[in-house]
């Protein structure tokens, strides 16, 4: 026994060596990622940067004269902010998040009145109003790369998978969702003749006045909910067809976000002020709960544990508790609050 217990005590030590090493890089992982919560006010034209740990705003940006949805990139580092301006704007605001300052303008003409926008694969996506078309950007050429019509009226939110197959957009008052397709299409009936990519648009028909919309974590549903009669409109993805309409009575419907397990379907509104709580297995309602006046931008924490709201009508953002569905606080990040994104630093 006596010389088995050194090399026990070596044993020991090492693996309390690992062990040791192994939290101290799980904590330094934990704390070289900071996330802020980006929140924009329609009325100051201003970003607030938020702890939303503490709900303290850290700093404001000024961003341009109509800011409508925001995003920021993969590193968290930058964000991107849309000026609608009615379909006329070509305005998209560029923030360096590290040093809380703006920088130029991306001019995103032609596609005119940018709204939707969302960061996938290192470039920008946006919708575009004005011009009834979807966008993209590429920061490492400052340039926009791509660009295809829809052809509906007021293409107003965007979505893209991934893997940039698939892109989705609301077009609000034609009442339709876009599902834009990356194809390869055979190749023509001529000798030596390539298969060709391209982009296939299938126009799904939803009530008119459908906005705010999200895809469930699986990616096999979409649903989108109207402003014009409160429905919510559930579409199946994989056979590109609406399947089922939720008389939800959300009036004044402005946007929609599943929690992050999918369990749950939070829908904001302008006109009612409450945030209407479904169960997605159901396709019922469980809950209502008031924030104020009216609201617009959802955030989600990666929890799930709270929910945030652009309560634009009453100037502040509301933090709702989703394990206990109730308001907790409130922040002030200037008046007209609406878009809302997550900012994740490493």
């Amino acid at each position: 026994m006596k010389t088995l217990r050194p090399q026990l005590s070596r044993s020991l030590g090492v693996n309390f060596l690992f062990v040791a090493i192994f939290f101290i890089g799980i904590e330094s992982v934990a704390q070289s990622a900071k996330t802020t919560l980006l929140a924009l006010s329609k009325s100051d034209h201003t970003l607030a940067i938020v702890d939303p740990g503490t709900l303290k705003v850290l700093a404001r940006v000024p961003v341009g004269p109509d800011p409508h949805e925001v995003v920021a990139s993969a590193d968290g580092k930058m964000a991107y902010v849309t000026n609608t301006g009615g379909g006329r704007s070509y305005e998209i605001n560029v923030i360096d998040l590290v040093e809380q300052k703006a920088l130029p303008n991306l001019d995103t003409r032609p596609l005119l009145g940018p709204h939707g926008i969302v960061f996938v694969a290192g470039k920008v996506w946006f919708s575009a109003e004005g011009s009834k078309s979807v966008g993209r950007y590429d920061p490492t050429t400052s340039k926009l790369d791509w660009s295809m019509g829809t052809g509906q009226e007021r293409t107003h939110m965007v979505y893209v998978t991934s893997d940039e197959k698939k892109i989705y957009t609301t077009n609000v008052n034609a009442g339709t969702v876009s599902i834009l397709s990356d194809t390869l299409l055979p190749p023509p009936p001529f000798p030596g003749a390539q298969p060709r990519k391209d982009w296939i648009q299938t126009v799904v028909p939803v009530s008119k006045g459908s906005e705010g919309f999200d895809v469930t974590p699986d990616g096999k549903q979409l649903w989108t909910a109207a402003s014009d009669d409160g429905t919510i409109s559930v579409i199946d993805l994989i056979s590109k067809k609406k399947i089922f309409v939720i008389d939800a009575k959300v009036t004044g419907a402005n946007r929609l976000k599943f929690t992050p397990d999918g369990k749950l379907a939070l829908v904001s509104s302008l006109r009612i002020g409450d945030l209407f709580v479904f169960d997605v297995a159901s396709r019922k309602e469980i809950k209502r709960i008031n924030f104020g006046k009216g609201g617009a931008g959802i955030e989600i924490n990666n929890d799930g544990s709270r929910a945030f709201i652009g309560c634009t009508a009453d100037n502040y953002v509301a933090v709702i508790d989703l394990k206990k569905l109730e308001v907790i606080s409130h922040i002030d990040v200037g008046p007209g609050p609406d878009g809302l994104a997550w900012a994740v630093r490493h």
